[in-house]
């Protein structure tokens, strides 16, 4: 007998020492390092939108002062025309060589100044600078002369004059000459944003990429050749952000979006600032990876420093857990000795910790449980030869009924488990069929000697009663728990495949396997032994007579099973008279009560 224990959800103490461990020695320190890196980390992240926000800022600032210088010059230079002129710049006033000297040092006293114009209201005037203006930026002077007209100024669309590496971004910035309400001229001036480019420049050697949008989102400048100027730049959602808040955003915004490179997006952070005086905005933007590269940095270092720590206490952790646990491990494995029914297994601990004093205590524990289960086996061998043995009498006294049929219930249990042996059925239907076969005709308890010890062969009336042997035999033991997976062997086993059988008429695969092998048994007895309504056939003639009832009453496989068991010789038959019939046809055996030329008479076996 082997002891089943539960085998419980352990787990080693090795674990326990070392979770221990790693928590009273890395886990503070993790906490204190992750809160630290937090807080680094929402630092960084600050210090890298104030950095783009003060880049921009800068920058629009930059423009703005500039736009406001040019303006102001602008206005100066129109009150030195008024003065000049007198207010009289009409007609040949406006070719005067004090306006054009004034015009020239106007162009002179900034680099950016390309061009700059000095229109009459006729719309004649004078020239001076660098350039000469084409188609596009001729109609840009129109809309800024009709702007003048209406005495508004004008600031106009970002153009590219010349070509190649002669091309510059100029924007057209115009101003009104105005006295006491009355128009008397514009001047226009052509502003080469070659400053702004370089600004942009320097910015991006920082890491970022800058650019310059008007109020559309058309692109102004840029610090790279990569974007074109007048370029639609909403497909950024930074820009995007701008166009939708208006011209009226005063404030800078900063937001993380993803920009499409290929086939990726890449994750960006940017920011916008407005340039109120010219309805634009500057924006810079970074991919995060590199935005928050100093983040990254730290906490892989944090990170790196953290699994050091847990490798080094782990290594420690493992070290000491092994040195403790060592003599429970070889308790444990005794212990699994013991459970798997080896009760000889003694542990052998050289400590003088509380871990010796439990070896000494398991060493007791298995000298008692190796005692009590060898008083239980020889309890459970008792009680199982108890049990039988009841069995046994049971049969016997059903079989001392009829002094016919005396060992009958033995003989059947032989010859089923043999048959049932031969069919490869597992120990656990032969411990059943070994039951249910000894107490089969139990229920013949329950008729009358009258009936039951008749020599001769029964009436219909007393065939129907020797008919309920069956039932009443499982009735009998049915309200014995233990036996109720004997119950079909004893109640069915006078049934036929073909559905003559009783008490129920089944059929086929509705007669279960226990009763069909209890039937082949029993019918091979009930031939091969004397009774008062027949005499003792041959054996194998018996064997003859039982494979003519396969598959018609008897089932094929107990039968095969049951041919192939007496052909090896594993049954033997004592002697005893029997006809002498030829073995090669056997004769019919007929019940005179159902008239089958191929029916045995098991009713009273």
């Amino acid at each position: 007998m082997r002891l089943k224990l539960p085998t419980p959800t352990r787990v080693p103490l090795l674990y326990v020492i070392l979770g221990v461990l790693l928590t009273i020695s890395v886990l503070p320190m993790y906490f204190y390092s992750a809160q630290i890196e937090k807080l680094n980390r929402e630092r960084l992240k600050t210090n890298e939108k104030l950095l783009q926000n003060t880049v921009t800022r800068s920058l629009a600032d930059d423009i703005s002062q500039h736009q406001e210088t040019l303006r102001l010059m602008q206005s100066n230079l129109a009150s030195s025309i008024q003065v000049t002129s007198g207010n009289d710049i009409g007609g040949q006033n406006i070719e005067a060589p004090e306006l054009r000297a004034l015009l020239e040092n106007f162009v002179s006293s900034s680099n950016d100044l390309a061009y700059a114009t000095v229109l009459n209201a006729d719309a004649k005037g004078i020239k001076a600078g660098r350039i000469e203006p084409d188609a596009f930026l001729q109609r840009e002077l129109e809309r800024a002369y009709a702007a003048a007209r209406e005495g508004r100024g004008y600031t106009g669309q970002p153009l590219v004059e010349g070509s190649g590496k002669s091309a510059r971004t100029v924007i057209l910035v115009s101003t009104p000459i105005m006295y006491s309400d009355r128009f008397l001229g514009m001047i226009g001036s052509v502003v080469d944003l070659q400053f702004l480019i370089k600004r942009l420049q320097e910015v991006s050697r920082t890491g970022l990429t800058p650019y310059v949008v008007d109020a559309q989102g058309r692109l102004v400048a840029a610090a790279s050749s990569e974007y074109a100027t007048g370029q639609d730049m909403t497909s950024f959602d930074i820009v995007r952000s701008f166009v939708s808040d208006g011209v009226k955003v005063q404030l800078a915004a900063t937001q993380e979006f993803s920009v499409r490179q290929g086939k990726e997006r890449v994750e960006t952070l940017g920011t916008y600032s407005p340039v109120s005086a010219l309805d634009w905005a500057v924006v810079v933007q970074k991919p995060t990876e590199q935005a928050y590269h100093d983040i990254y940095d730290m906490q892989r270092t944090g990170r790196l420093l953290a699994w050091l720590a847990v490798f080094v206490s782990a290594g420690l952790s493992i070290y000491s857990a092994r040195r403790i646990t060592s003599p429970l491990r070889t308790l444990a494995e005794s212990s699994r000795a013991l459970a798997r029914g080896d009760f000889t297994q003694r542990v052998h601990v050289k400590t003088r910790t509380e871990i010796g004093e439990l070896a000494a205590t398991f060493n007791t524990m298995s000298d008692e449980l190796e005692q009590f289960v060898e008083d239980l086996k020889r309890a459970a061998e008792e009680n199982k030869a108890l049990f039988m043995g009841s069995i046994q009498m049971l049969a016997g006294a059903v079989d001392e009924k009829d002094p016919y049929t005396r060992g009958h219930s033995d003989r059947v249990t032989k010859y089923s488990l043999m048959i049932a042996k031969e069919m490869g059925l597992d120990p656990g239907f032969l411990e059943i069929l070994r039951v249910s076969a000894q107490l089969h005709d139990v229920g013949k308890i329950g008729i009358e000697d009258r009936i039951l010890k008749k020599p001769g062969a029964l009436t219909p009336e007393e065939f129907e009663i020797m008919k309920t042997h069956t039932t009443k035999g499982a009735n009998i033991l049915r309200p014995v728990p233990q036996l109720r997976e004997m119950l079909p062997g004893i109640e069915l086993h006078h049934e036929s495949l073909n559905g003559r059988g009783y008490p129920y008429g089944l059929k086929g695969d509705d007669i279960p396997l226990l009763p069909r092998v209890i039937a082949v048994a029993d019918t091979f007895d009930a031939l091969t032994t004397n009774r008062p309504y027949q005499k003792a056939h041959d054996p194998f003639e018996a064997i003859r007579i039982i494979e003519n009832l396969s598959g018609k009453r008897l089932d094929p496989s107990a039968v095969t099973a049951l041919m192939a068991v007496f052909l090896r010789g594993d049954i033997r038959i004592e002697s005893q008279p029997t006809h002498t019939l030829p073995l090669e046809v056997p004769p019919p055996v007929v019940n005179p009560l159902v008239g089958d030329p191929l029916a045995v008479d098991t009713s009273r076996t």
